[in-house]
């Protein structure tokens, strides 16, 4: 099996070593990516470590498919302990940070401890700098940008960073690279600020070569050449389809449909794209430079997920508005969604949907942490009380589009994954739109039978996160390419992919995670009984519990 190669780089921040050990075991087990980031974080963190302690790590992972030029292959992983929602999550970014990280030659790095002084970390092919940064206190992102191109002459796809709300620790802070793509969901952001760092930066050309098979360049043509509705509007192509069919949460989670949907849809989007986007060596080129002429505003997207949680969920018609609360979200450090539906609860509160001037001023409280932002910061499922609003969460994390009181086997799946009321965990809503071909397809309605394919659905994209392989791959990379790519058996990628699931939720159940935990605030039909079938398929106890989940990896100090 084809995996990521390289040593595993320790960085500790607190006594400001730098140290390398031999991680073949890990990688050879565990592809990569999601999987080795899991892998080490499980052993590595103790389990009953805060958050913000220095105990806490945020492991920075590629895969094997970054040693390639593929396309759907600018991207990386970033794993630790959730401040968002208390348990070991992953996230992943695009971009181009992933091609230098190979470039200093590790297949991983993590970053523990906490500093003293505020700290720019320079990683490269022949050691790691710490330098003292008093000076970007309260910086946001484009401004350390600016400092590490002016100082040290790296490029921003050579920056991961964190804004003012991961220095405030806002609980869903994103680290951000390429000053508009985010390590978004979960807050890691925060983590790094609760360390006292500011910025990594990676360099070199020690990369190490990885034989991978010539179906790499049958792929990348094919994303090159074929006509795709991404490639003129990103994720927004979906937009008003998803308000046809009832999918478009609005109004705080109020309502499933918006009349101002026309507003905030993916022509308005294309009509603001200024010129091709992209990430490193794809040519899909899926993203979104936008620019408002009028105003003069220029910015990465928004996409789907934004225009949802920054349009019709705070009850906003204007593309303009959306960007700009993109933007800030991008400058502050901050995951748009969780972000915009936090800022939707707060609306709710005050009776203000529409109020696009209070969105911008409420986001940048919230990163700032002043007035109500303190509060705000915290996430919906600690403060919805005080707002006197309902708790739009799923362990403790936002919830997206792609509602599943109408996609309900995506309900289920919001309600299983382990990181929390997150779309691209089993991506599910993809078979029953459907965005997929008419043998993949599955009716949106009802639970029966869907168990099982929610959890093929976990266990592979456990293995996309692992090689790494972006999801926008699902009409260019089948089962039979998948397999070939990485040099294994289908159904023994599945297995690398279970043990992945299985190591996240072991570790969230000794934090205390349950069946009580996998749910969803709103009634789906047969949920008891899709959640039963759910845990037997995957072989866990009937109480959410995977059996002796302590040795499904080595003991962890807090063990």
């Amino acid at each position: 099996m084809h995996h990521a190669v390289g040593p595993l780089l320790s960085v500790d921040v607190s006594e400001r070593t730098a140290e390398t050990e031999d991680a073949d075991d890990v990688l050879e087990a565990f592809i990569g990516g999601r999987g080795v980031g899991t892998k080490l974080a499980h052993d590595r963190i103790p389990f009953d470590a805060d958050p913000f302690s220095p105990e806490n790590r945020v492991v920075f992972a590629t895969g094997p498919m970054q040693f390639s030029q593929m396309s759907f292959t600018g991207r990386m992983s970033a794993t630790g302990l959730s401040p968002l929602t208390n348990g070991l999550l992953s996230a992943n970014a695009g971009g181009f940070l992933s091609r230098n990280f190979t470039g200093a030659g590790y297949a991983a790095v993590e970053v523990t401890g906490a500093s003293d002084e505020l700290l720019a970390v320079h990683v490269t092919d022949e050691g790691v700098e710490f330098e003292e940064v008093p000076d970007l206190a309260g910086a946001t992102v484009s401004e350390v940008t600016e400092y590490v191109k002016a100082e040290h002459g790296l490029g921003e796809d050579q920056i991961a960073c964190v804004g003012p709300a991961g220095e405030n620790r806002v609980r869903f802070a994103s680290i951000m690279t390429t000053e508009h793509r985010a390590f978004g969901r979960g807050g890691l952001g925060a983590v790094l600020g609760s360390k006292n760092v500011k910025a990594i930066t990676f360099d070199g050309d020690a990369q190490p070569e990885v034989e991978l098979p010539d179906v790499t360049m049958e792929i990348h043509r094919e994303a090159a050449t074929r006509d795709h509705p991404m490639k003129k509007a990103g994720t927004t192509s979906v937009t008003e389809y998803a308000n046809h069919v009832g999918a478009l949460p609005t109004r705080y989670f109020s309502e499933l449909e918006f009349e101002g949907v026309e507003g905030i849809s993916g022509d308005r989007v294309a009509e603001k794209k200024f010129k091709k986007g992209t990430c490193s060596s794809c040519a899909f080129a899926c993203k979104l430079p936008t620019k408002d002429e009028e105003s003069g505003l220029e910015t990465e997207g928004p996409e789907y997920e934004t225009v949802m949680s920054f349009g019709s969920n705070s009850g906003v018609d204007d593309i303009v508005s959306v960007m700009k609360s993109n933007d800030l979200c991008d400058e502050f450090g901050m995951d748009t969604i969780s972000c915009g539906d936090v800022v939707a609860a707060y609306l709710a509160s005050e009776d203000a949907f529409g109020d696009s001037e209070l969105i911008h001023e409420t986001v940048e409280k919230i990163a700032r942490r002043e007035g109500i932002g303190d509060l705000l910061a915290e996430g919906i499922d600690r403060c919805h009380g005080e707002l006197g609003v309902e708790n739009w969460t799923a362990k403790g994390m936002e919830f997206p589009a792609h509602d599943g009181r109408k996609l309900n086997g995506q309900g289920l799946s919001f309600a299983t994954s382990n990181r929390g009321a997150d779309h691209m965990y089993a991506e599910f809503y993809s078979k029953e739109y459907p965005l997929v071909s008419k043998d993949e397809a599955v009716d949106p309605e009802g639970l029966e039978g869907k168990a099982p394919m929610v959890v093929e659905k976990e266990n592979r994209n456990a293995v996309l996160d692992s090689a790494v392989v972006c999801k926008f791959s699902r009409d260019f990379v089948d089962d039979d390419r998948l397999s070939t790519l990485l040099g294994a058996d289908y159904d023994d990628l599945l297995a690398v992919g279970a043990r992945i699931v299985d190591l996240e939720r072991g570790f969230n159940n000794r934090r205390g995670f349950d069946r009580e935990d996998d749910a969803v605030p709103y009634d789906l039909p047969g949920f008891d009984e899709a959640l039963d079938e759910y845990y037997e398929t995957r072989g866990w106890n009937a109480d959410g519990t995977v059996p002796d989940a302590g040795a499904s990896g080595a003991a962890s100090a807090g063990d």
